[in-house]
């Protein structure tokens, strides 16, 4: 790509970030400003109820205030657990809201006419495209996992100072997790995301170029219609291919690829995962780059990956033929 293109590419994803901004930042910041804050008011909460009640909770605490050894592997593994948590229900909702972003990317130009001023500028259907693809895998990922680490951090911070109050040694509460760990490995892992997101990246901006009205129907009502065809053509007999694996693998991939973790899709890994929890370095593992990225061995994400950059050509082309609303 000349450096013209990448130019122009760059300044695209900046507009789509100022136009989208509401989506792009302020909600992942309002989700993680209101996901703290009912846990703040939990804990007071609790702190009130056990103040009225009498009620103290001091097993695995020794009387000088200090964790017990049983007890530290636990409390780490609980606050990685909480950093994960935290920033995966943001991340949830940046999945959301790219779901329904994607959906109107190209559909919104042309029916508020304005694909007419941007196709008169010196902008190509491809840059213009691209910058849509870019914004939806990497700016708004990549947001939403600091937001999301800035508040699994800030939510440590406050859990923290309340087991403070209570006799507990905060340093040595925090030394045995492992946040900056845990932040690392949630911005590492955007790369696999983009990849395994794809499949529905491209399909739902190719119903938003190609669609005349009602992308969304487009989008989601034929994916399952023809799922509900070949579970109807099994049952009769008919059609050999296992009903469930096209629902996984051809209607899942295409509407819920956007979904962070879905990579991870076999029951032995939820089994392993919980048999670490009392292991915070064994948890780490687990949902660690390590396991994360031994998924780009399956020749299902690269089959997606391929899928979807094809649906997104088709995007494009779509895109510089059709310019009514």
């Amino acid at each position: 790509m000349k450096t013209s293109a990448l130019t122009n590419v760059y300044w695209l994803v900046k507009r789509e970030f100022w136009e989208h901004r509401g989506g792009f930042f302020w909600a992942p910041v309002i989700s993680g400003g209101v996901f703290l804050l009912l846990n703040i008011m939990a804990l007071i909460a609790g702190e009130v109820l056990g103040g009225s009640t009498h009620f103290h909770m001091t097993g695995g605490l020794n009387f000088d205030g200090q964790l017990g050894p049983d007890t530290v592997g636990m409390m780490g593994s609980i606050l990685d657990g909480a950093m994960y948590v935290t920033a995966g229900l943001i991340i949830m909702i940046m999945a959301i809201i790219m779901f329904f972003y994607c959906l109107g990317s190209l559909y919104d130009d042309r029916r508020d006419r304005s694909v007419l001023f941007w196709k008169s500028l010196p902008i190509s259907n491809r840059d213009t495209v691209l910058s849509k693809v870019i914004s939806a895998i990497l700016v708004a990922p990549v947001i939403a996992c600091i937001v999301g680490v800035v508040t699994g951090l800030l939510l440590i911070l406050v859990a923290a100072c309340v087991a403070s109050m209570h006799g507990l040694n905060t340093w040595q509460l925090l030394l045995h997790a492992h946040p900056l760990r845990v932040a690392l490995s949630m911005i590492a892992l955007i790369p696999l995301y983009a990849i395994w997101a794809l499949p529905t990246i491209g399909w739902l901006m190719l119903c938003s170029a190609w669609a005349r009205s009602k992308p969304f129907l487009w989008a989601v009502v034929l994916p399952l219609a023809t799922g509900v065809v070949v579970w109807w053509l099994g049952l009769m007999g008919m059609f050999n291919l296992g009903a469930g694996w096209f629902w996984m693998n051809i209607v899942g991939r295409l509407l819920f690829s956007v979904i962070p973790g879905g990579w991870l899709r076999n029951g032995s890994a939820l089994e392993q995962l919980s048999s670490q929890v009392n292991d915070s370095s064994g948890l780490l593992d687990q949902i660690g780059l390590v396991h994360n990225y031994a998924t780009l061995a399956a020749p299902d994400l690269w089959i997606g990956a391929i899928a979807g950059i094809a649906m997104i050509t088709a995007a494009t082309w779509f895109r510089r033929w059709r310019d009514d609303g």
